[in-house]
């Protein structure tokens, strides 16, 4: 058996033509197949529900009081091809025994959906919008000029557009594009509805994998030791300073590319806090679900992201005091592994038929209470569907539900959806 190993060409790689005459192009054909594999490490809160099951109360104690080890691990595949299968599709993942998964990964293909009929959120009749929120971003102890940008509630509804908030357009990159139903002939994807099987802490990426069915080419490929999961990510400062900021410090990954905080809090006078570690101006809604090579490159190089040197972040005065009891989450961002097969021809003259590529992308998340200091214990999961961004909890911290900071259930949301998609996020 024949296994692709990743050690030089990337998918997409091509040869820069040379010499003085311009060297035809060359006719690329496929992918048949398109494979993309999203793997997460989690830990804390996030590691102790990640099977599914309610974690329980002596585990989030021991959890909060920085005890054990929580570390989980959170893997989505994703296929898609341009075949029709002979009959039902039929399509498994066979990983490395490292994974500690299974032997084998049925890819299911999902019904096609009905019709769906969504019930727009209508405010009660005569109700009148307040509350407002304020957007910070960037380190330091003070923030920094023409900040918080300020979005009334009241003022949006009556069509009124905030100060501020075109700058805000500035986003963390293009939502990536995975295999799905209505871009593939046919598509499978793992976990489902047919298998809960989870992936433990412990679990390794690294070893020879095999992808096959009845509508995909085999695909074969080995992952090294570099192309494995990131490391657990952990707060080892959290907490609040004498002078009233905040102080985020936490371990370096050795295969980060970057690194990403976010708060988000509310207080008594219905004010909502979003704040972003991001120098530029940009929305602070929620953290980025994954992040491509060449967008993580620019946005460290415009200091979106945090340099993956960067172990610290100090959250400014302004915005401890507008939310004492934020929420804080914590990413890093490891790229992406490419790999298409078979491997690009050198010969531009020789048609390059591609059978298959692969994507394994990267994360890595942690978080918890601004000032609680639990180093290595708070975590926040994601549901991870890409397709699907990862948001934050709207409705609370953790899952429980809270007051709504905007006077009415649903009413913030409604309101910022108004704007026409203008505040990146929403």
């Amino acid at each position: 058996m024949i296994w692709v190993r990743t050690t030089a060409v990337l998918a997409g790689a091509g040869l820069l033509a040379t010499g003085a005459q311009a060297q035809p192009a060359q006719q690329v054909t496929g992918p048949v197949a398109t494979y993309w594999m999203s793997a997460q490490t989690l830990t804390g809160f996030g590691a102790m529900g990640a099977g599914g099951g309610r974690p329980s109360m002596g585990a989030m104690m021991g959890a909060m009081m920085g005890g054990g080890s929580n570390v989980s691990k959170s893997l989505t595949l994703q296929l898609g091809t341009s075949r029709t299968a002979s009959g039902a599709p039929a399509a498994e993942h066979l990983p490395p025994s490292a994974l500690r998964a299974g032997e084998s990964l049925p890819l299911l293909s999902p019904k096609a959906p009905g019709p769906v009929r969504e019930t727009p959120y209508a405010m009660p009749e005569g109700y009148k919008p307040k509350g407002r929120m304020l957007i910070y971003w960037g380190c330091g102890e003070h923030a920094g000029p023409g900040q918080p940008v300020v979005i009334d509630f009241a003022k949006v509804a009556a069509g009124q557009v905030p100060a501020g908030l075109q700058s805000l357009a500035a986003t963390f990159g293009s939502p990536m594009q995975p295999p799905a139903p209505g871009r593939s002939t046919t598509y499978g994807e793992w976990p489902n509805e047919k298998t809960r099987t989870t992936v433990p802490g412990n679990g390794s990426l690294v070893g020879d994998h095999l992808i096959r069915g009845n509508y995909t080419p085999d695909i074969k490929f080995a992952l090294a030791a570099e192309q494995d999961f990131l490391g657990p990510l952990n707060l080892t400062r959290n907490l609040v300073n004498p002078s009233g900021s905040g102080q985020l410090a936490w371990n370096a990954l050795g295969n980060a590319r970057g690194y990403l905080a976010v708060a988000m809090g509310a207080s008594a006078d219905e004010t909502v806090v979003l704040w972003s570690s991001s120098q530029v101006q940009a929305s602070a809604f929620a953290l980025p679900d994954y992040l491509s090579n060449g967008d993580i490159q620019r946005l460290v190089a415009s200091k979106a992201l945090m340099a993956p040197t960067t172990t610290s972040c100090t959250i400014p005065v302004e915005v401890v005091k507008a939310a004492p009891q934020a929420m804080v989450q914590l990413a890093a961002y490891g790229g992406e592994t490419n790999i298409s097969y078979p491997p690009r021809p050198a010969d531009p003259k020789t048609a390059w038929n591609i059978d298959w590529t692969l994507k394994v992308r990267y994360k890595s998340q942690t978080g918890g209470m601004l000032g609680m200091q639990t180093p290595g214990a708070m975590g926040m999961a994601d549901d991870d569907a890409d397709g699907g961004d990862q948001r934050g909890d709207p409705q609370g911290q953790g899952g429980q539900k809270s007051k709504s900071p905007f006077g009415a259930p649903g009413v913030g949301g409604t309101i910022l959806k108004g704007l026409g998609g203008r505040l990146p996020g929403l």
